[in-house]
């Protein structure tokens, strides 16, 4: 069982709650605050591309790559017509051309679960990264998954779906497995059940903080989650913001 693939139909109405709108302006509030203003710019895992449209409406030439044909297709569906969507895994992903920036929001770098390859994946992005460039992402935290996360349920139904999602939380590797079991309305008013599995990894600050300097990225933040306040024990979600060292 693949994720986001049928969870890709109602992700957007599921995800309502998320702030995209106010992660968009942070990050094109960073943008600016460093210089970067306009050019090129990459969104990895850019799923139904929320994100990529908003930055894209501010005079940006967006590239958005995902895994999930599934959100990709959801995401060409808003019409942005001089987006680039690009189906690739970000572990391999190989760009035409170089960014001025780069970013990752929804926890995307949680799902990549081996140390070599979220390495593989920094030295793609600083390779891509012209001089100065900023990379910005955000994680969810170990705290989150042992202390918010691990072995809990969570549901929801609305009138198109609902959805139950198990959690367990595998401590001795860091590994989170969410089960998540989706009924979603069909035109005949039938719900039909689709089942995911899902799995991110916890990673410490410490060797995320290690794998970017090792890749030549400058760490100038570690935030809580999307604001200007450094990251404290209890942070559920963590924003980096690094820059290619000049």
């Amino acid at each position: 069982m693949e994720a986001y693939t049928s969870f890709a139909q109602v992700y957007d109405m599921f995800m309502d709650n998320v702030p995209y709108e106010d992660w968009a302006t942070y990050i094109y509030k960073q943008f600016h605050k460093h210089g970067i203003t306009d050019g090129k710019i990459l969104d990895l895992g850019c799923g139904t591309g929320k994100i990529t449209s908003f930055l894209s409406k501010k005079g940006y030439d967006m590239v958005g790559v995902d895994s999930s044909i599934e959100m990709l297709e959801v995401a060409a569906f808003r019409n942005d017509t001089d987006i680039m969507y690009l189906h690739q895994d970000i572990v391999e992903m190989d760009l035409y051309s170089d960014f001025k920036a780069a970013y990752s929001t929804c926890n995307c770098l949680n799902y990549v679960l081996e140390d070599t390859d979220l390495y593989d994946v920094f030295q793609r992005v600083y390779d891509k990264l012209e001089d100065g460039g900023l990379f910005i992402f955000d994680l969810n935290t170990e705290y989150k998954y042992r202390e918010i996360l691990q072995d809990n349920t969570f549901a929801e139904n609305r009138e198109d779906g609902s959805f139950i999602w198990d959690n367990y939380f595998d401590t001795e590797n860091n590994i989170n497995e969410y089960q998540l079991a989706l009924f979603i309305k069909q035109n005949d008013n039938i719900y039909k059940k689709y089942e995911e599995v899902h799995y991110q990894r916890a990673y410490s600050l410490v060797l995320i903080q290690k794998m970017l300097e090792t890749n030549g990225f400058t760490v100038l933040e570690i935030n809580d989650e999307y604001s200007d306040e450094k990251a404290k024990e209890d942070s559920e979600i963590v924003t980096i913001i690094a820059q290619k060292k000049c």
